[in-house]
Parts: C-alpha cells; sequence; structure tokens
C-alpha cells in the first residue's frame, strides 16, 4: 500500500516512459482495478498502457486521483465507497471506453 505521493510519482513516471500529456491519460479510482481497466474500460492487458497502485486508504487513493485531475487528465472525482483502494491510469486509445 502507498501513500499519496508514492503513487503519483510512480503513475507520473509510467506515463513519462509511455509517452503523451496528461490529457490523453485517463486517472480513475477502483476497487478492483484490473475489472475497472480491461473489461469497463477495454484496455488491452498485454499491449495497453496501464499501471494500478494500492493506496492505503480510499482517502488517499482519492488524493491521488484528484492531483491527476487537476492537472488535466482525463476521468472525474466522485465514483467508489470506502473499499475503493486503488488509483489506476491507462492511455486514452480508439478501442479504450472512457
Amino acid at each position: 500500500m502507498s501513500d499519496r505521493n508514492a503513487i503519483i510519482t510512480a503513475i507520473t513516471q509510467h506515463i513519462g516512459k509511455e509517452g503523451g500529456g496528461l490529457s490523453v491519460w485517463y486517472v480513475g479510482i477502483a476497487s478492483n482495478p484490473k475489472k475497472r481497466l480491461f473489461s469497463d474500460h477495454n484496455v488491452c492487458e498485454v499491449n495497453g498502457k496501464w499501471i494500478h497502485h494500492e493506496a492505503a486508504s480510499h482517502t488517499v487513493a482519492r488524493a491521488a486521483e484528484q492531483y491527476f485531475i487537476d492537472r488535466g487528465s482525463k476521468g472525474g472525482p466522485g465514483g467508489g465507497d470506502e473499499q475503493t483502494k486503488y488509483v489506476y491510469a491507462y492511455k486514452v486509445t480508439a478501442e479504450t471506453r472512457e
């Protein structure tokens, strides 16, 4: 489990490595990040550009999500519940669903 800054650092580094600015990345929170990424958003598990991290709490997850939304990523706050402790990000493509 990670704190807000560790999650922000990991996702920022991943985005830098995979390319594109925040405006072409979607950042969200989920209790089941793999289902959210691969089923709901239709991200390719093998070839897609994605990452997820477990936060120490749903509050930490929401704070990390908000950091990216405030800086221009796709996504929106307010989802999930107290079990929502994962922050995920994926690069938006023609095949993904926001």
